[in-house]
């Protein structure tokens, strides 16, 4: 029998909801109590999953903590398990992203703030920097955005190891075509109006990247303000914000097993952040951004809450199910692709990171 697992992290730990039918969950936790908890990764590539987990304490700092038996005990790295090189004089504040490779099922990347990417080759027990990105000549100039300085979306091509593609607030979307030796930005038709030019090579406030998974080159991008695709890989990008009731927002998911259907949470935009017109929901759309339907049965009205930028994922099920967390610490679930919603979790924390699994 299979097990949809869903992990939870928060402002003050992490908690993981199980079920069987998607119907019925049962909630464990909290791990971590009073530990913020930025990133989670779900690493299924094995007969055994392993839970890969980022946390932060504010006396001893960030590490990544693992688990092989979905959550029952963890282990840490002695000295942890990712830290910056003493040449370069920097120490990580929060691993923001941890994303199982698609090509070598012992590695694993993470990425950190300040904004750097890092490569495990024992499945998440330790960790290097690739310093082809940490040397980036644009890395001065990159700046901090309202939750810091983050390399927040990690996207390993399927069909080619040696590229990648990642996106930092506030620097814009970068890729790799030879391994992560060298870096280009990859901005081309995003458009930054906060910046004195709206049309910069890098600078643009990424919000989070997902790739189509049945058209690899096909990218969607949430930015403050400008939703955004790309059929070419990064190398150009077009709006496709008509329809939406605004082009502002933190989450875009892609669908795990479908192409051209991904969903949005929007908000209102900068001084606001809150659901449009108090209607907490989710955009969708089945083809690729032409078109667009709001899904918000199940879901509160009035509400005044947000959806961070890693609070929303999608499990492989048929249907797919699509989860997200909220601000005031109440988590959604809907085993329909969205047509209907069912709280799961509340009175939890602040939610910052959902990630979703289907478990054998």
């Amino acid at each position: 029998m299979t097990q949809t697992l869903v992990a939870i992290g928060t402002r003050k730990g992490l908690w993981l909801a199980r079920s069987n039918d998607r119907n019925t969950w049962s909630l464990d936790g909290p791990h971590f109590l009073m530990r913020e908890v930025p990133s989670i990764g779900i690493d299924t590539r094995r007969e055994k999953p392993r839970l890969l987990v980022g946390v932060r304490s504010e006396h001893w700092g960030p590490t990544i903590m693992r688990s092989d038996d979905l959550g029952q005990s963890w282990d840490e790295t002695p000295e942890g398990a990712i830290h910056f090189p003493d040449d370069t004089g920097a120490a990580v504040e929060r691993v923001w992203q941890i994303t199982p490779d698609v090509h070598d099922d012992d590695v694993v990347w993470a990425s950190t703030e300040p904004q750097a990417l890092w490569r495990s080759a024992d499945r998440g027990e330790t960790f290097s920097l690739l310093r082809g990105l940490w040397d980036h000549p644009h890395r001065p100039e990159w700046g901090a955005g309202f939750g810091g300085a983050a390399i927040h979306t990690i996207l390993p091509d399927p069909t080619d190891p040696a590229e990648m593609l990642v996106a930092m607030s506030t620097g814009g979307v970068y890729r790799t075509v030879d391994r992560g030796d060298s870096w280009s930005a990859s901005n081309k038709g995003i458009k930054a109006p906060y910046q004195p030019d709206p049309w910069p090579e890098f600078g643009q406030c990424v919000h989070k990247v997902a790739r189509d998974s049945a058209r690899p080159a096909r990218l969607y991008a949430q930015n403050h303000h400008g939703v955004y695709r790309s059929d070419d890989n990064g190398g150009t990008w077009t709006s496709i914000a008509d329809g939406l009731p605004t082009d502002f927002g933190f989450t875009v998911v892609a669908h795990p097993t479908r192409g051209d259907t991904l969903w949005l949470i929007p908000v209102t935009a900068d001084s606001e952040r809150v659901p449009p017109a108090g209607q907490l929901q989710v955009q969708r759309s089945s083809d690729a951004g032409a078109s667009w339907v709001t899904c918000s049965a199940g879901l509160p009205a009035p509400s005044y809450t947000c959806v961070l930028r890693d609070a929303a994922a999608a499990d492989t099920n048929e249907p797919a199910g699509i989860y997200f967390g909220t601000r005031n610490g109440e988590v959604y679930a809907s085993g329909d692709e969205g047509e209907s919603f069912a709280r799961i979790a509340e009175q939890l924390p602040d939610v910052l990171c959902v990630r979703a699994a289907v478990i054998g």
